[in-house]
């Protein structure tokens, strides 16, 4: 997994100021973007959010006494390198599948088509790059060491029309100039469903989450309200009396004047593509979040959840209208030393 310096589409968590080469930033994900059908009811939405996977299992009703063609989408993040000092967590290294993305139709594998654009100061450079032989994916280091290989005109070339630029560095034998890729990523996979008459259809996908770590959480510590990503995290995770309690707890046995011993990782979850999409309330929505282990700790915004085991809890909500953006924190249990 490499960890790369990748602006969202969407905006990015504030952290703690860490040394950029031992944190890395989450990208935003979701789940599927239906186009607007009004024959179609979301009876049932079943999200499952762990560090190691996101998956979503939609029922969705057809009502007319027709077949309805609908196309549906999954996009992922887009990727725009900003500058080499920011870093991203993108799960993979594939050039098109950067999420290990799949899907299933009543329990049929689906291959849906993929669609890939480079955008540069607003406009379509995709195909600017392809006659080039340029790799799309911007993030990898493949694409770097093709841009690098580029004649001196070619340089500047991308360079004038914002794909790319200088940059210059010393790795030991004296100063060398690299061409970075700054153009922006933009994948979309998608396919058209038909969806019989009078009966649901279940559709189902799963992804790896862009994790958002840092090696050992700054929370727990006993001035941590007053710093200033604070009051972000409380709003963002809804921290309770139970999870800052067992902080307090972990600290004291680590007898640690500052941190707790946890690694952070955090998810940020784009729960607002079906309400962007058919536009009828899901009638019965579960969210389901395993924080992995008994020794891990999980915050975030549910107050009805529910510990339905050692690691797992559960929300349940019925005419629910996704709105939002919200994120979830897990504490991972970092060895005695």
């Amino acid at each position: 997994m490499r960890y790369l310096a990748i602006a969202l589409f969407a905006a990015v968590t504030s952290v703690p100021a860490l040394a950029a080469n031992e944190t890395a930033l989450e990208l935003s994900t979701g789940g599927l973007v239906f186009v607007r059908n009004e024959n179609l009811d979301m009876l049932w939405e079943d999200l499952a959010i762990s560090p190691s996977e996101i998956s979503i299992r939609y029922r969705i009703f057809n009502k007319s006494e027709n077949e309805v063609p609908v196309l549906i989408v999954f996009p992922m993040p887009d990727i725009h390198i900003e500058t080499p000092d920011d870093s991203f967590a993108v799960p993979t290294d594939d050039p098109v599948n950067l999420l290990a993305f799949s899907v299933s139709v009543n329990g049929e594998p689906v291959s849906p088509a993929v669609e890939q654009r480079v955008i540069a100061a607003g406009l379509d450079r995709t195909e600017f790059l392809r006659n080039l032989e340029i790799p799309l994916a911007p993030h990898l280091a493949s694409t770097n060491q093709v841009l690098d290989r580029l004649p001196p005109e070619k340089w500047d070339d991308l360079r004038r029309i914002g794909l790319a630029e200088v940059e210059e560095y010393d790795s030991g034998g004296g100063m060398k100039k690299h061409l970075a890729a700054r153009w922006t990523l933009q994948t979309t996979f998608f396919w058209q469903q038909n969806f019989a008459p009078r009966v649901e259809t279940l559709i189902e996908h799963r992804y790896k989450p862009s994790l958002g770590a840092f090696p050992q959480t700054q929370l727990g510590s006993p001035n941590e309200a007053k710093e200033p990503w604070y009051d972000d995290y409380k709003e963002r995770y809804c921290f309770n009396y139970e999870f800052l309690a067992a902080l307090e707890r972990a600290r004291k046995a680590a007898e640690s004047k500052f941190g707790t011993p946890y690694a952070e990782q955090r998810i940020e979850f784009a729960h607002k593509t079906w309400a962007n999409g058919l536009g009828t309330p899901v009638k019965e929505f579960r969210l389901t979040v395993d924080k992995g282990s008994p020794d891990n700790l999980v915050s975030f915004c549910g107050e009805e959840a529910k510990k339905i085991s050692e690691t797992e809890s559960q929300v349940f909500k019925s005419d629910y209208r996704p709105d939002g953006n919200f994120g979830v924190l897990f504490l991972k249990k970092l060895p005695q030393q």
